[in-house]
């Protein structure tokens, strides 16, 4: 797809010695220091979030949950990075079933959270990844 991704890691995952390949394969650091001294440290969604101030163009990717086993509950700081850097969510998905890959929609966070994780949940509905029975869309949110 030609698109440049990049993953969000710890700064210190970036120094040597491995440090040039993380880069190489598209991390980004992640820097919660406080900006001056006696801050509160920032929130990992507020460092993500500040990422796509600091960068032109930017498109991070974000793992799914339940990869593991099944989850009940949908992490959403993915949702709260995008509000907050005013960016849209692109979904992506790999269909097992079809053996298709991609980004079908772009969500643009409207700050009614349940009716925007409703959409996304929505969209996931005729996707089948590898192992379905850890992937749930039928939650409430």
């Amino acid at each position: 797809m030609r698109i440049p991704l990049r993953f969000t890691v710890k700064k210190e995952w970036l120094r040597f010695p491995v440090g040039g390949l993380m880069r190489a394969m598209g991390a980004i650091g992640v820097d919660r220091t406080p900006k001056n001294p006696g801050d509160e440290r920032p929130s990992l969604t507020d460092a993500m979030a500040h990422l796509f101030a600091d960068h032109e163009r930017l498109v991070v990717m974000v793992t799914p949950e339940g990869t593991r086993k099944l989850r009940t509950e949908w992490k959403t700081g993915f949702y709260y990075v995008a509000l907050k850097a005013g960016v849209p969510v692109g979904l992506g998905y790999l269909d097992y079933a079809k053996k298709e890959a991609g980004v079908g929609k772009m969500v643009y966070p409207s700050g009614d959270r349940d009716k925007d994780l409703r959409e996304i949940m929505d969209f996931y509905r005729s996707i089948r990844g590898k192992h379905p029975e850890k992937f749930s869309v039928d939650i409430t949110v």
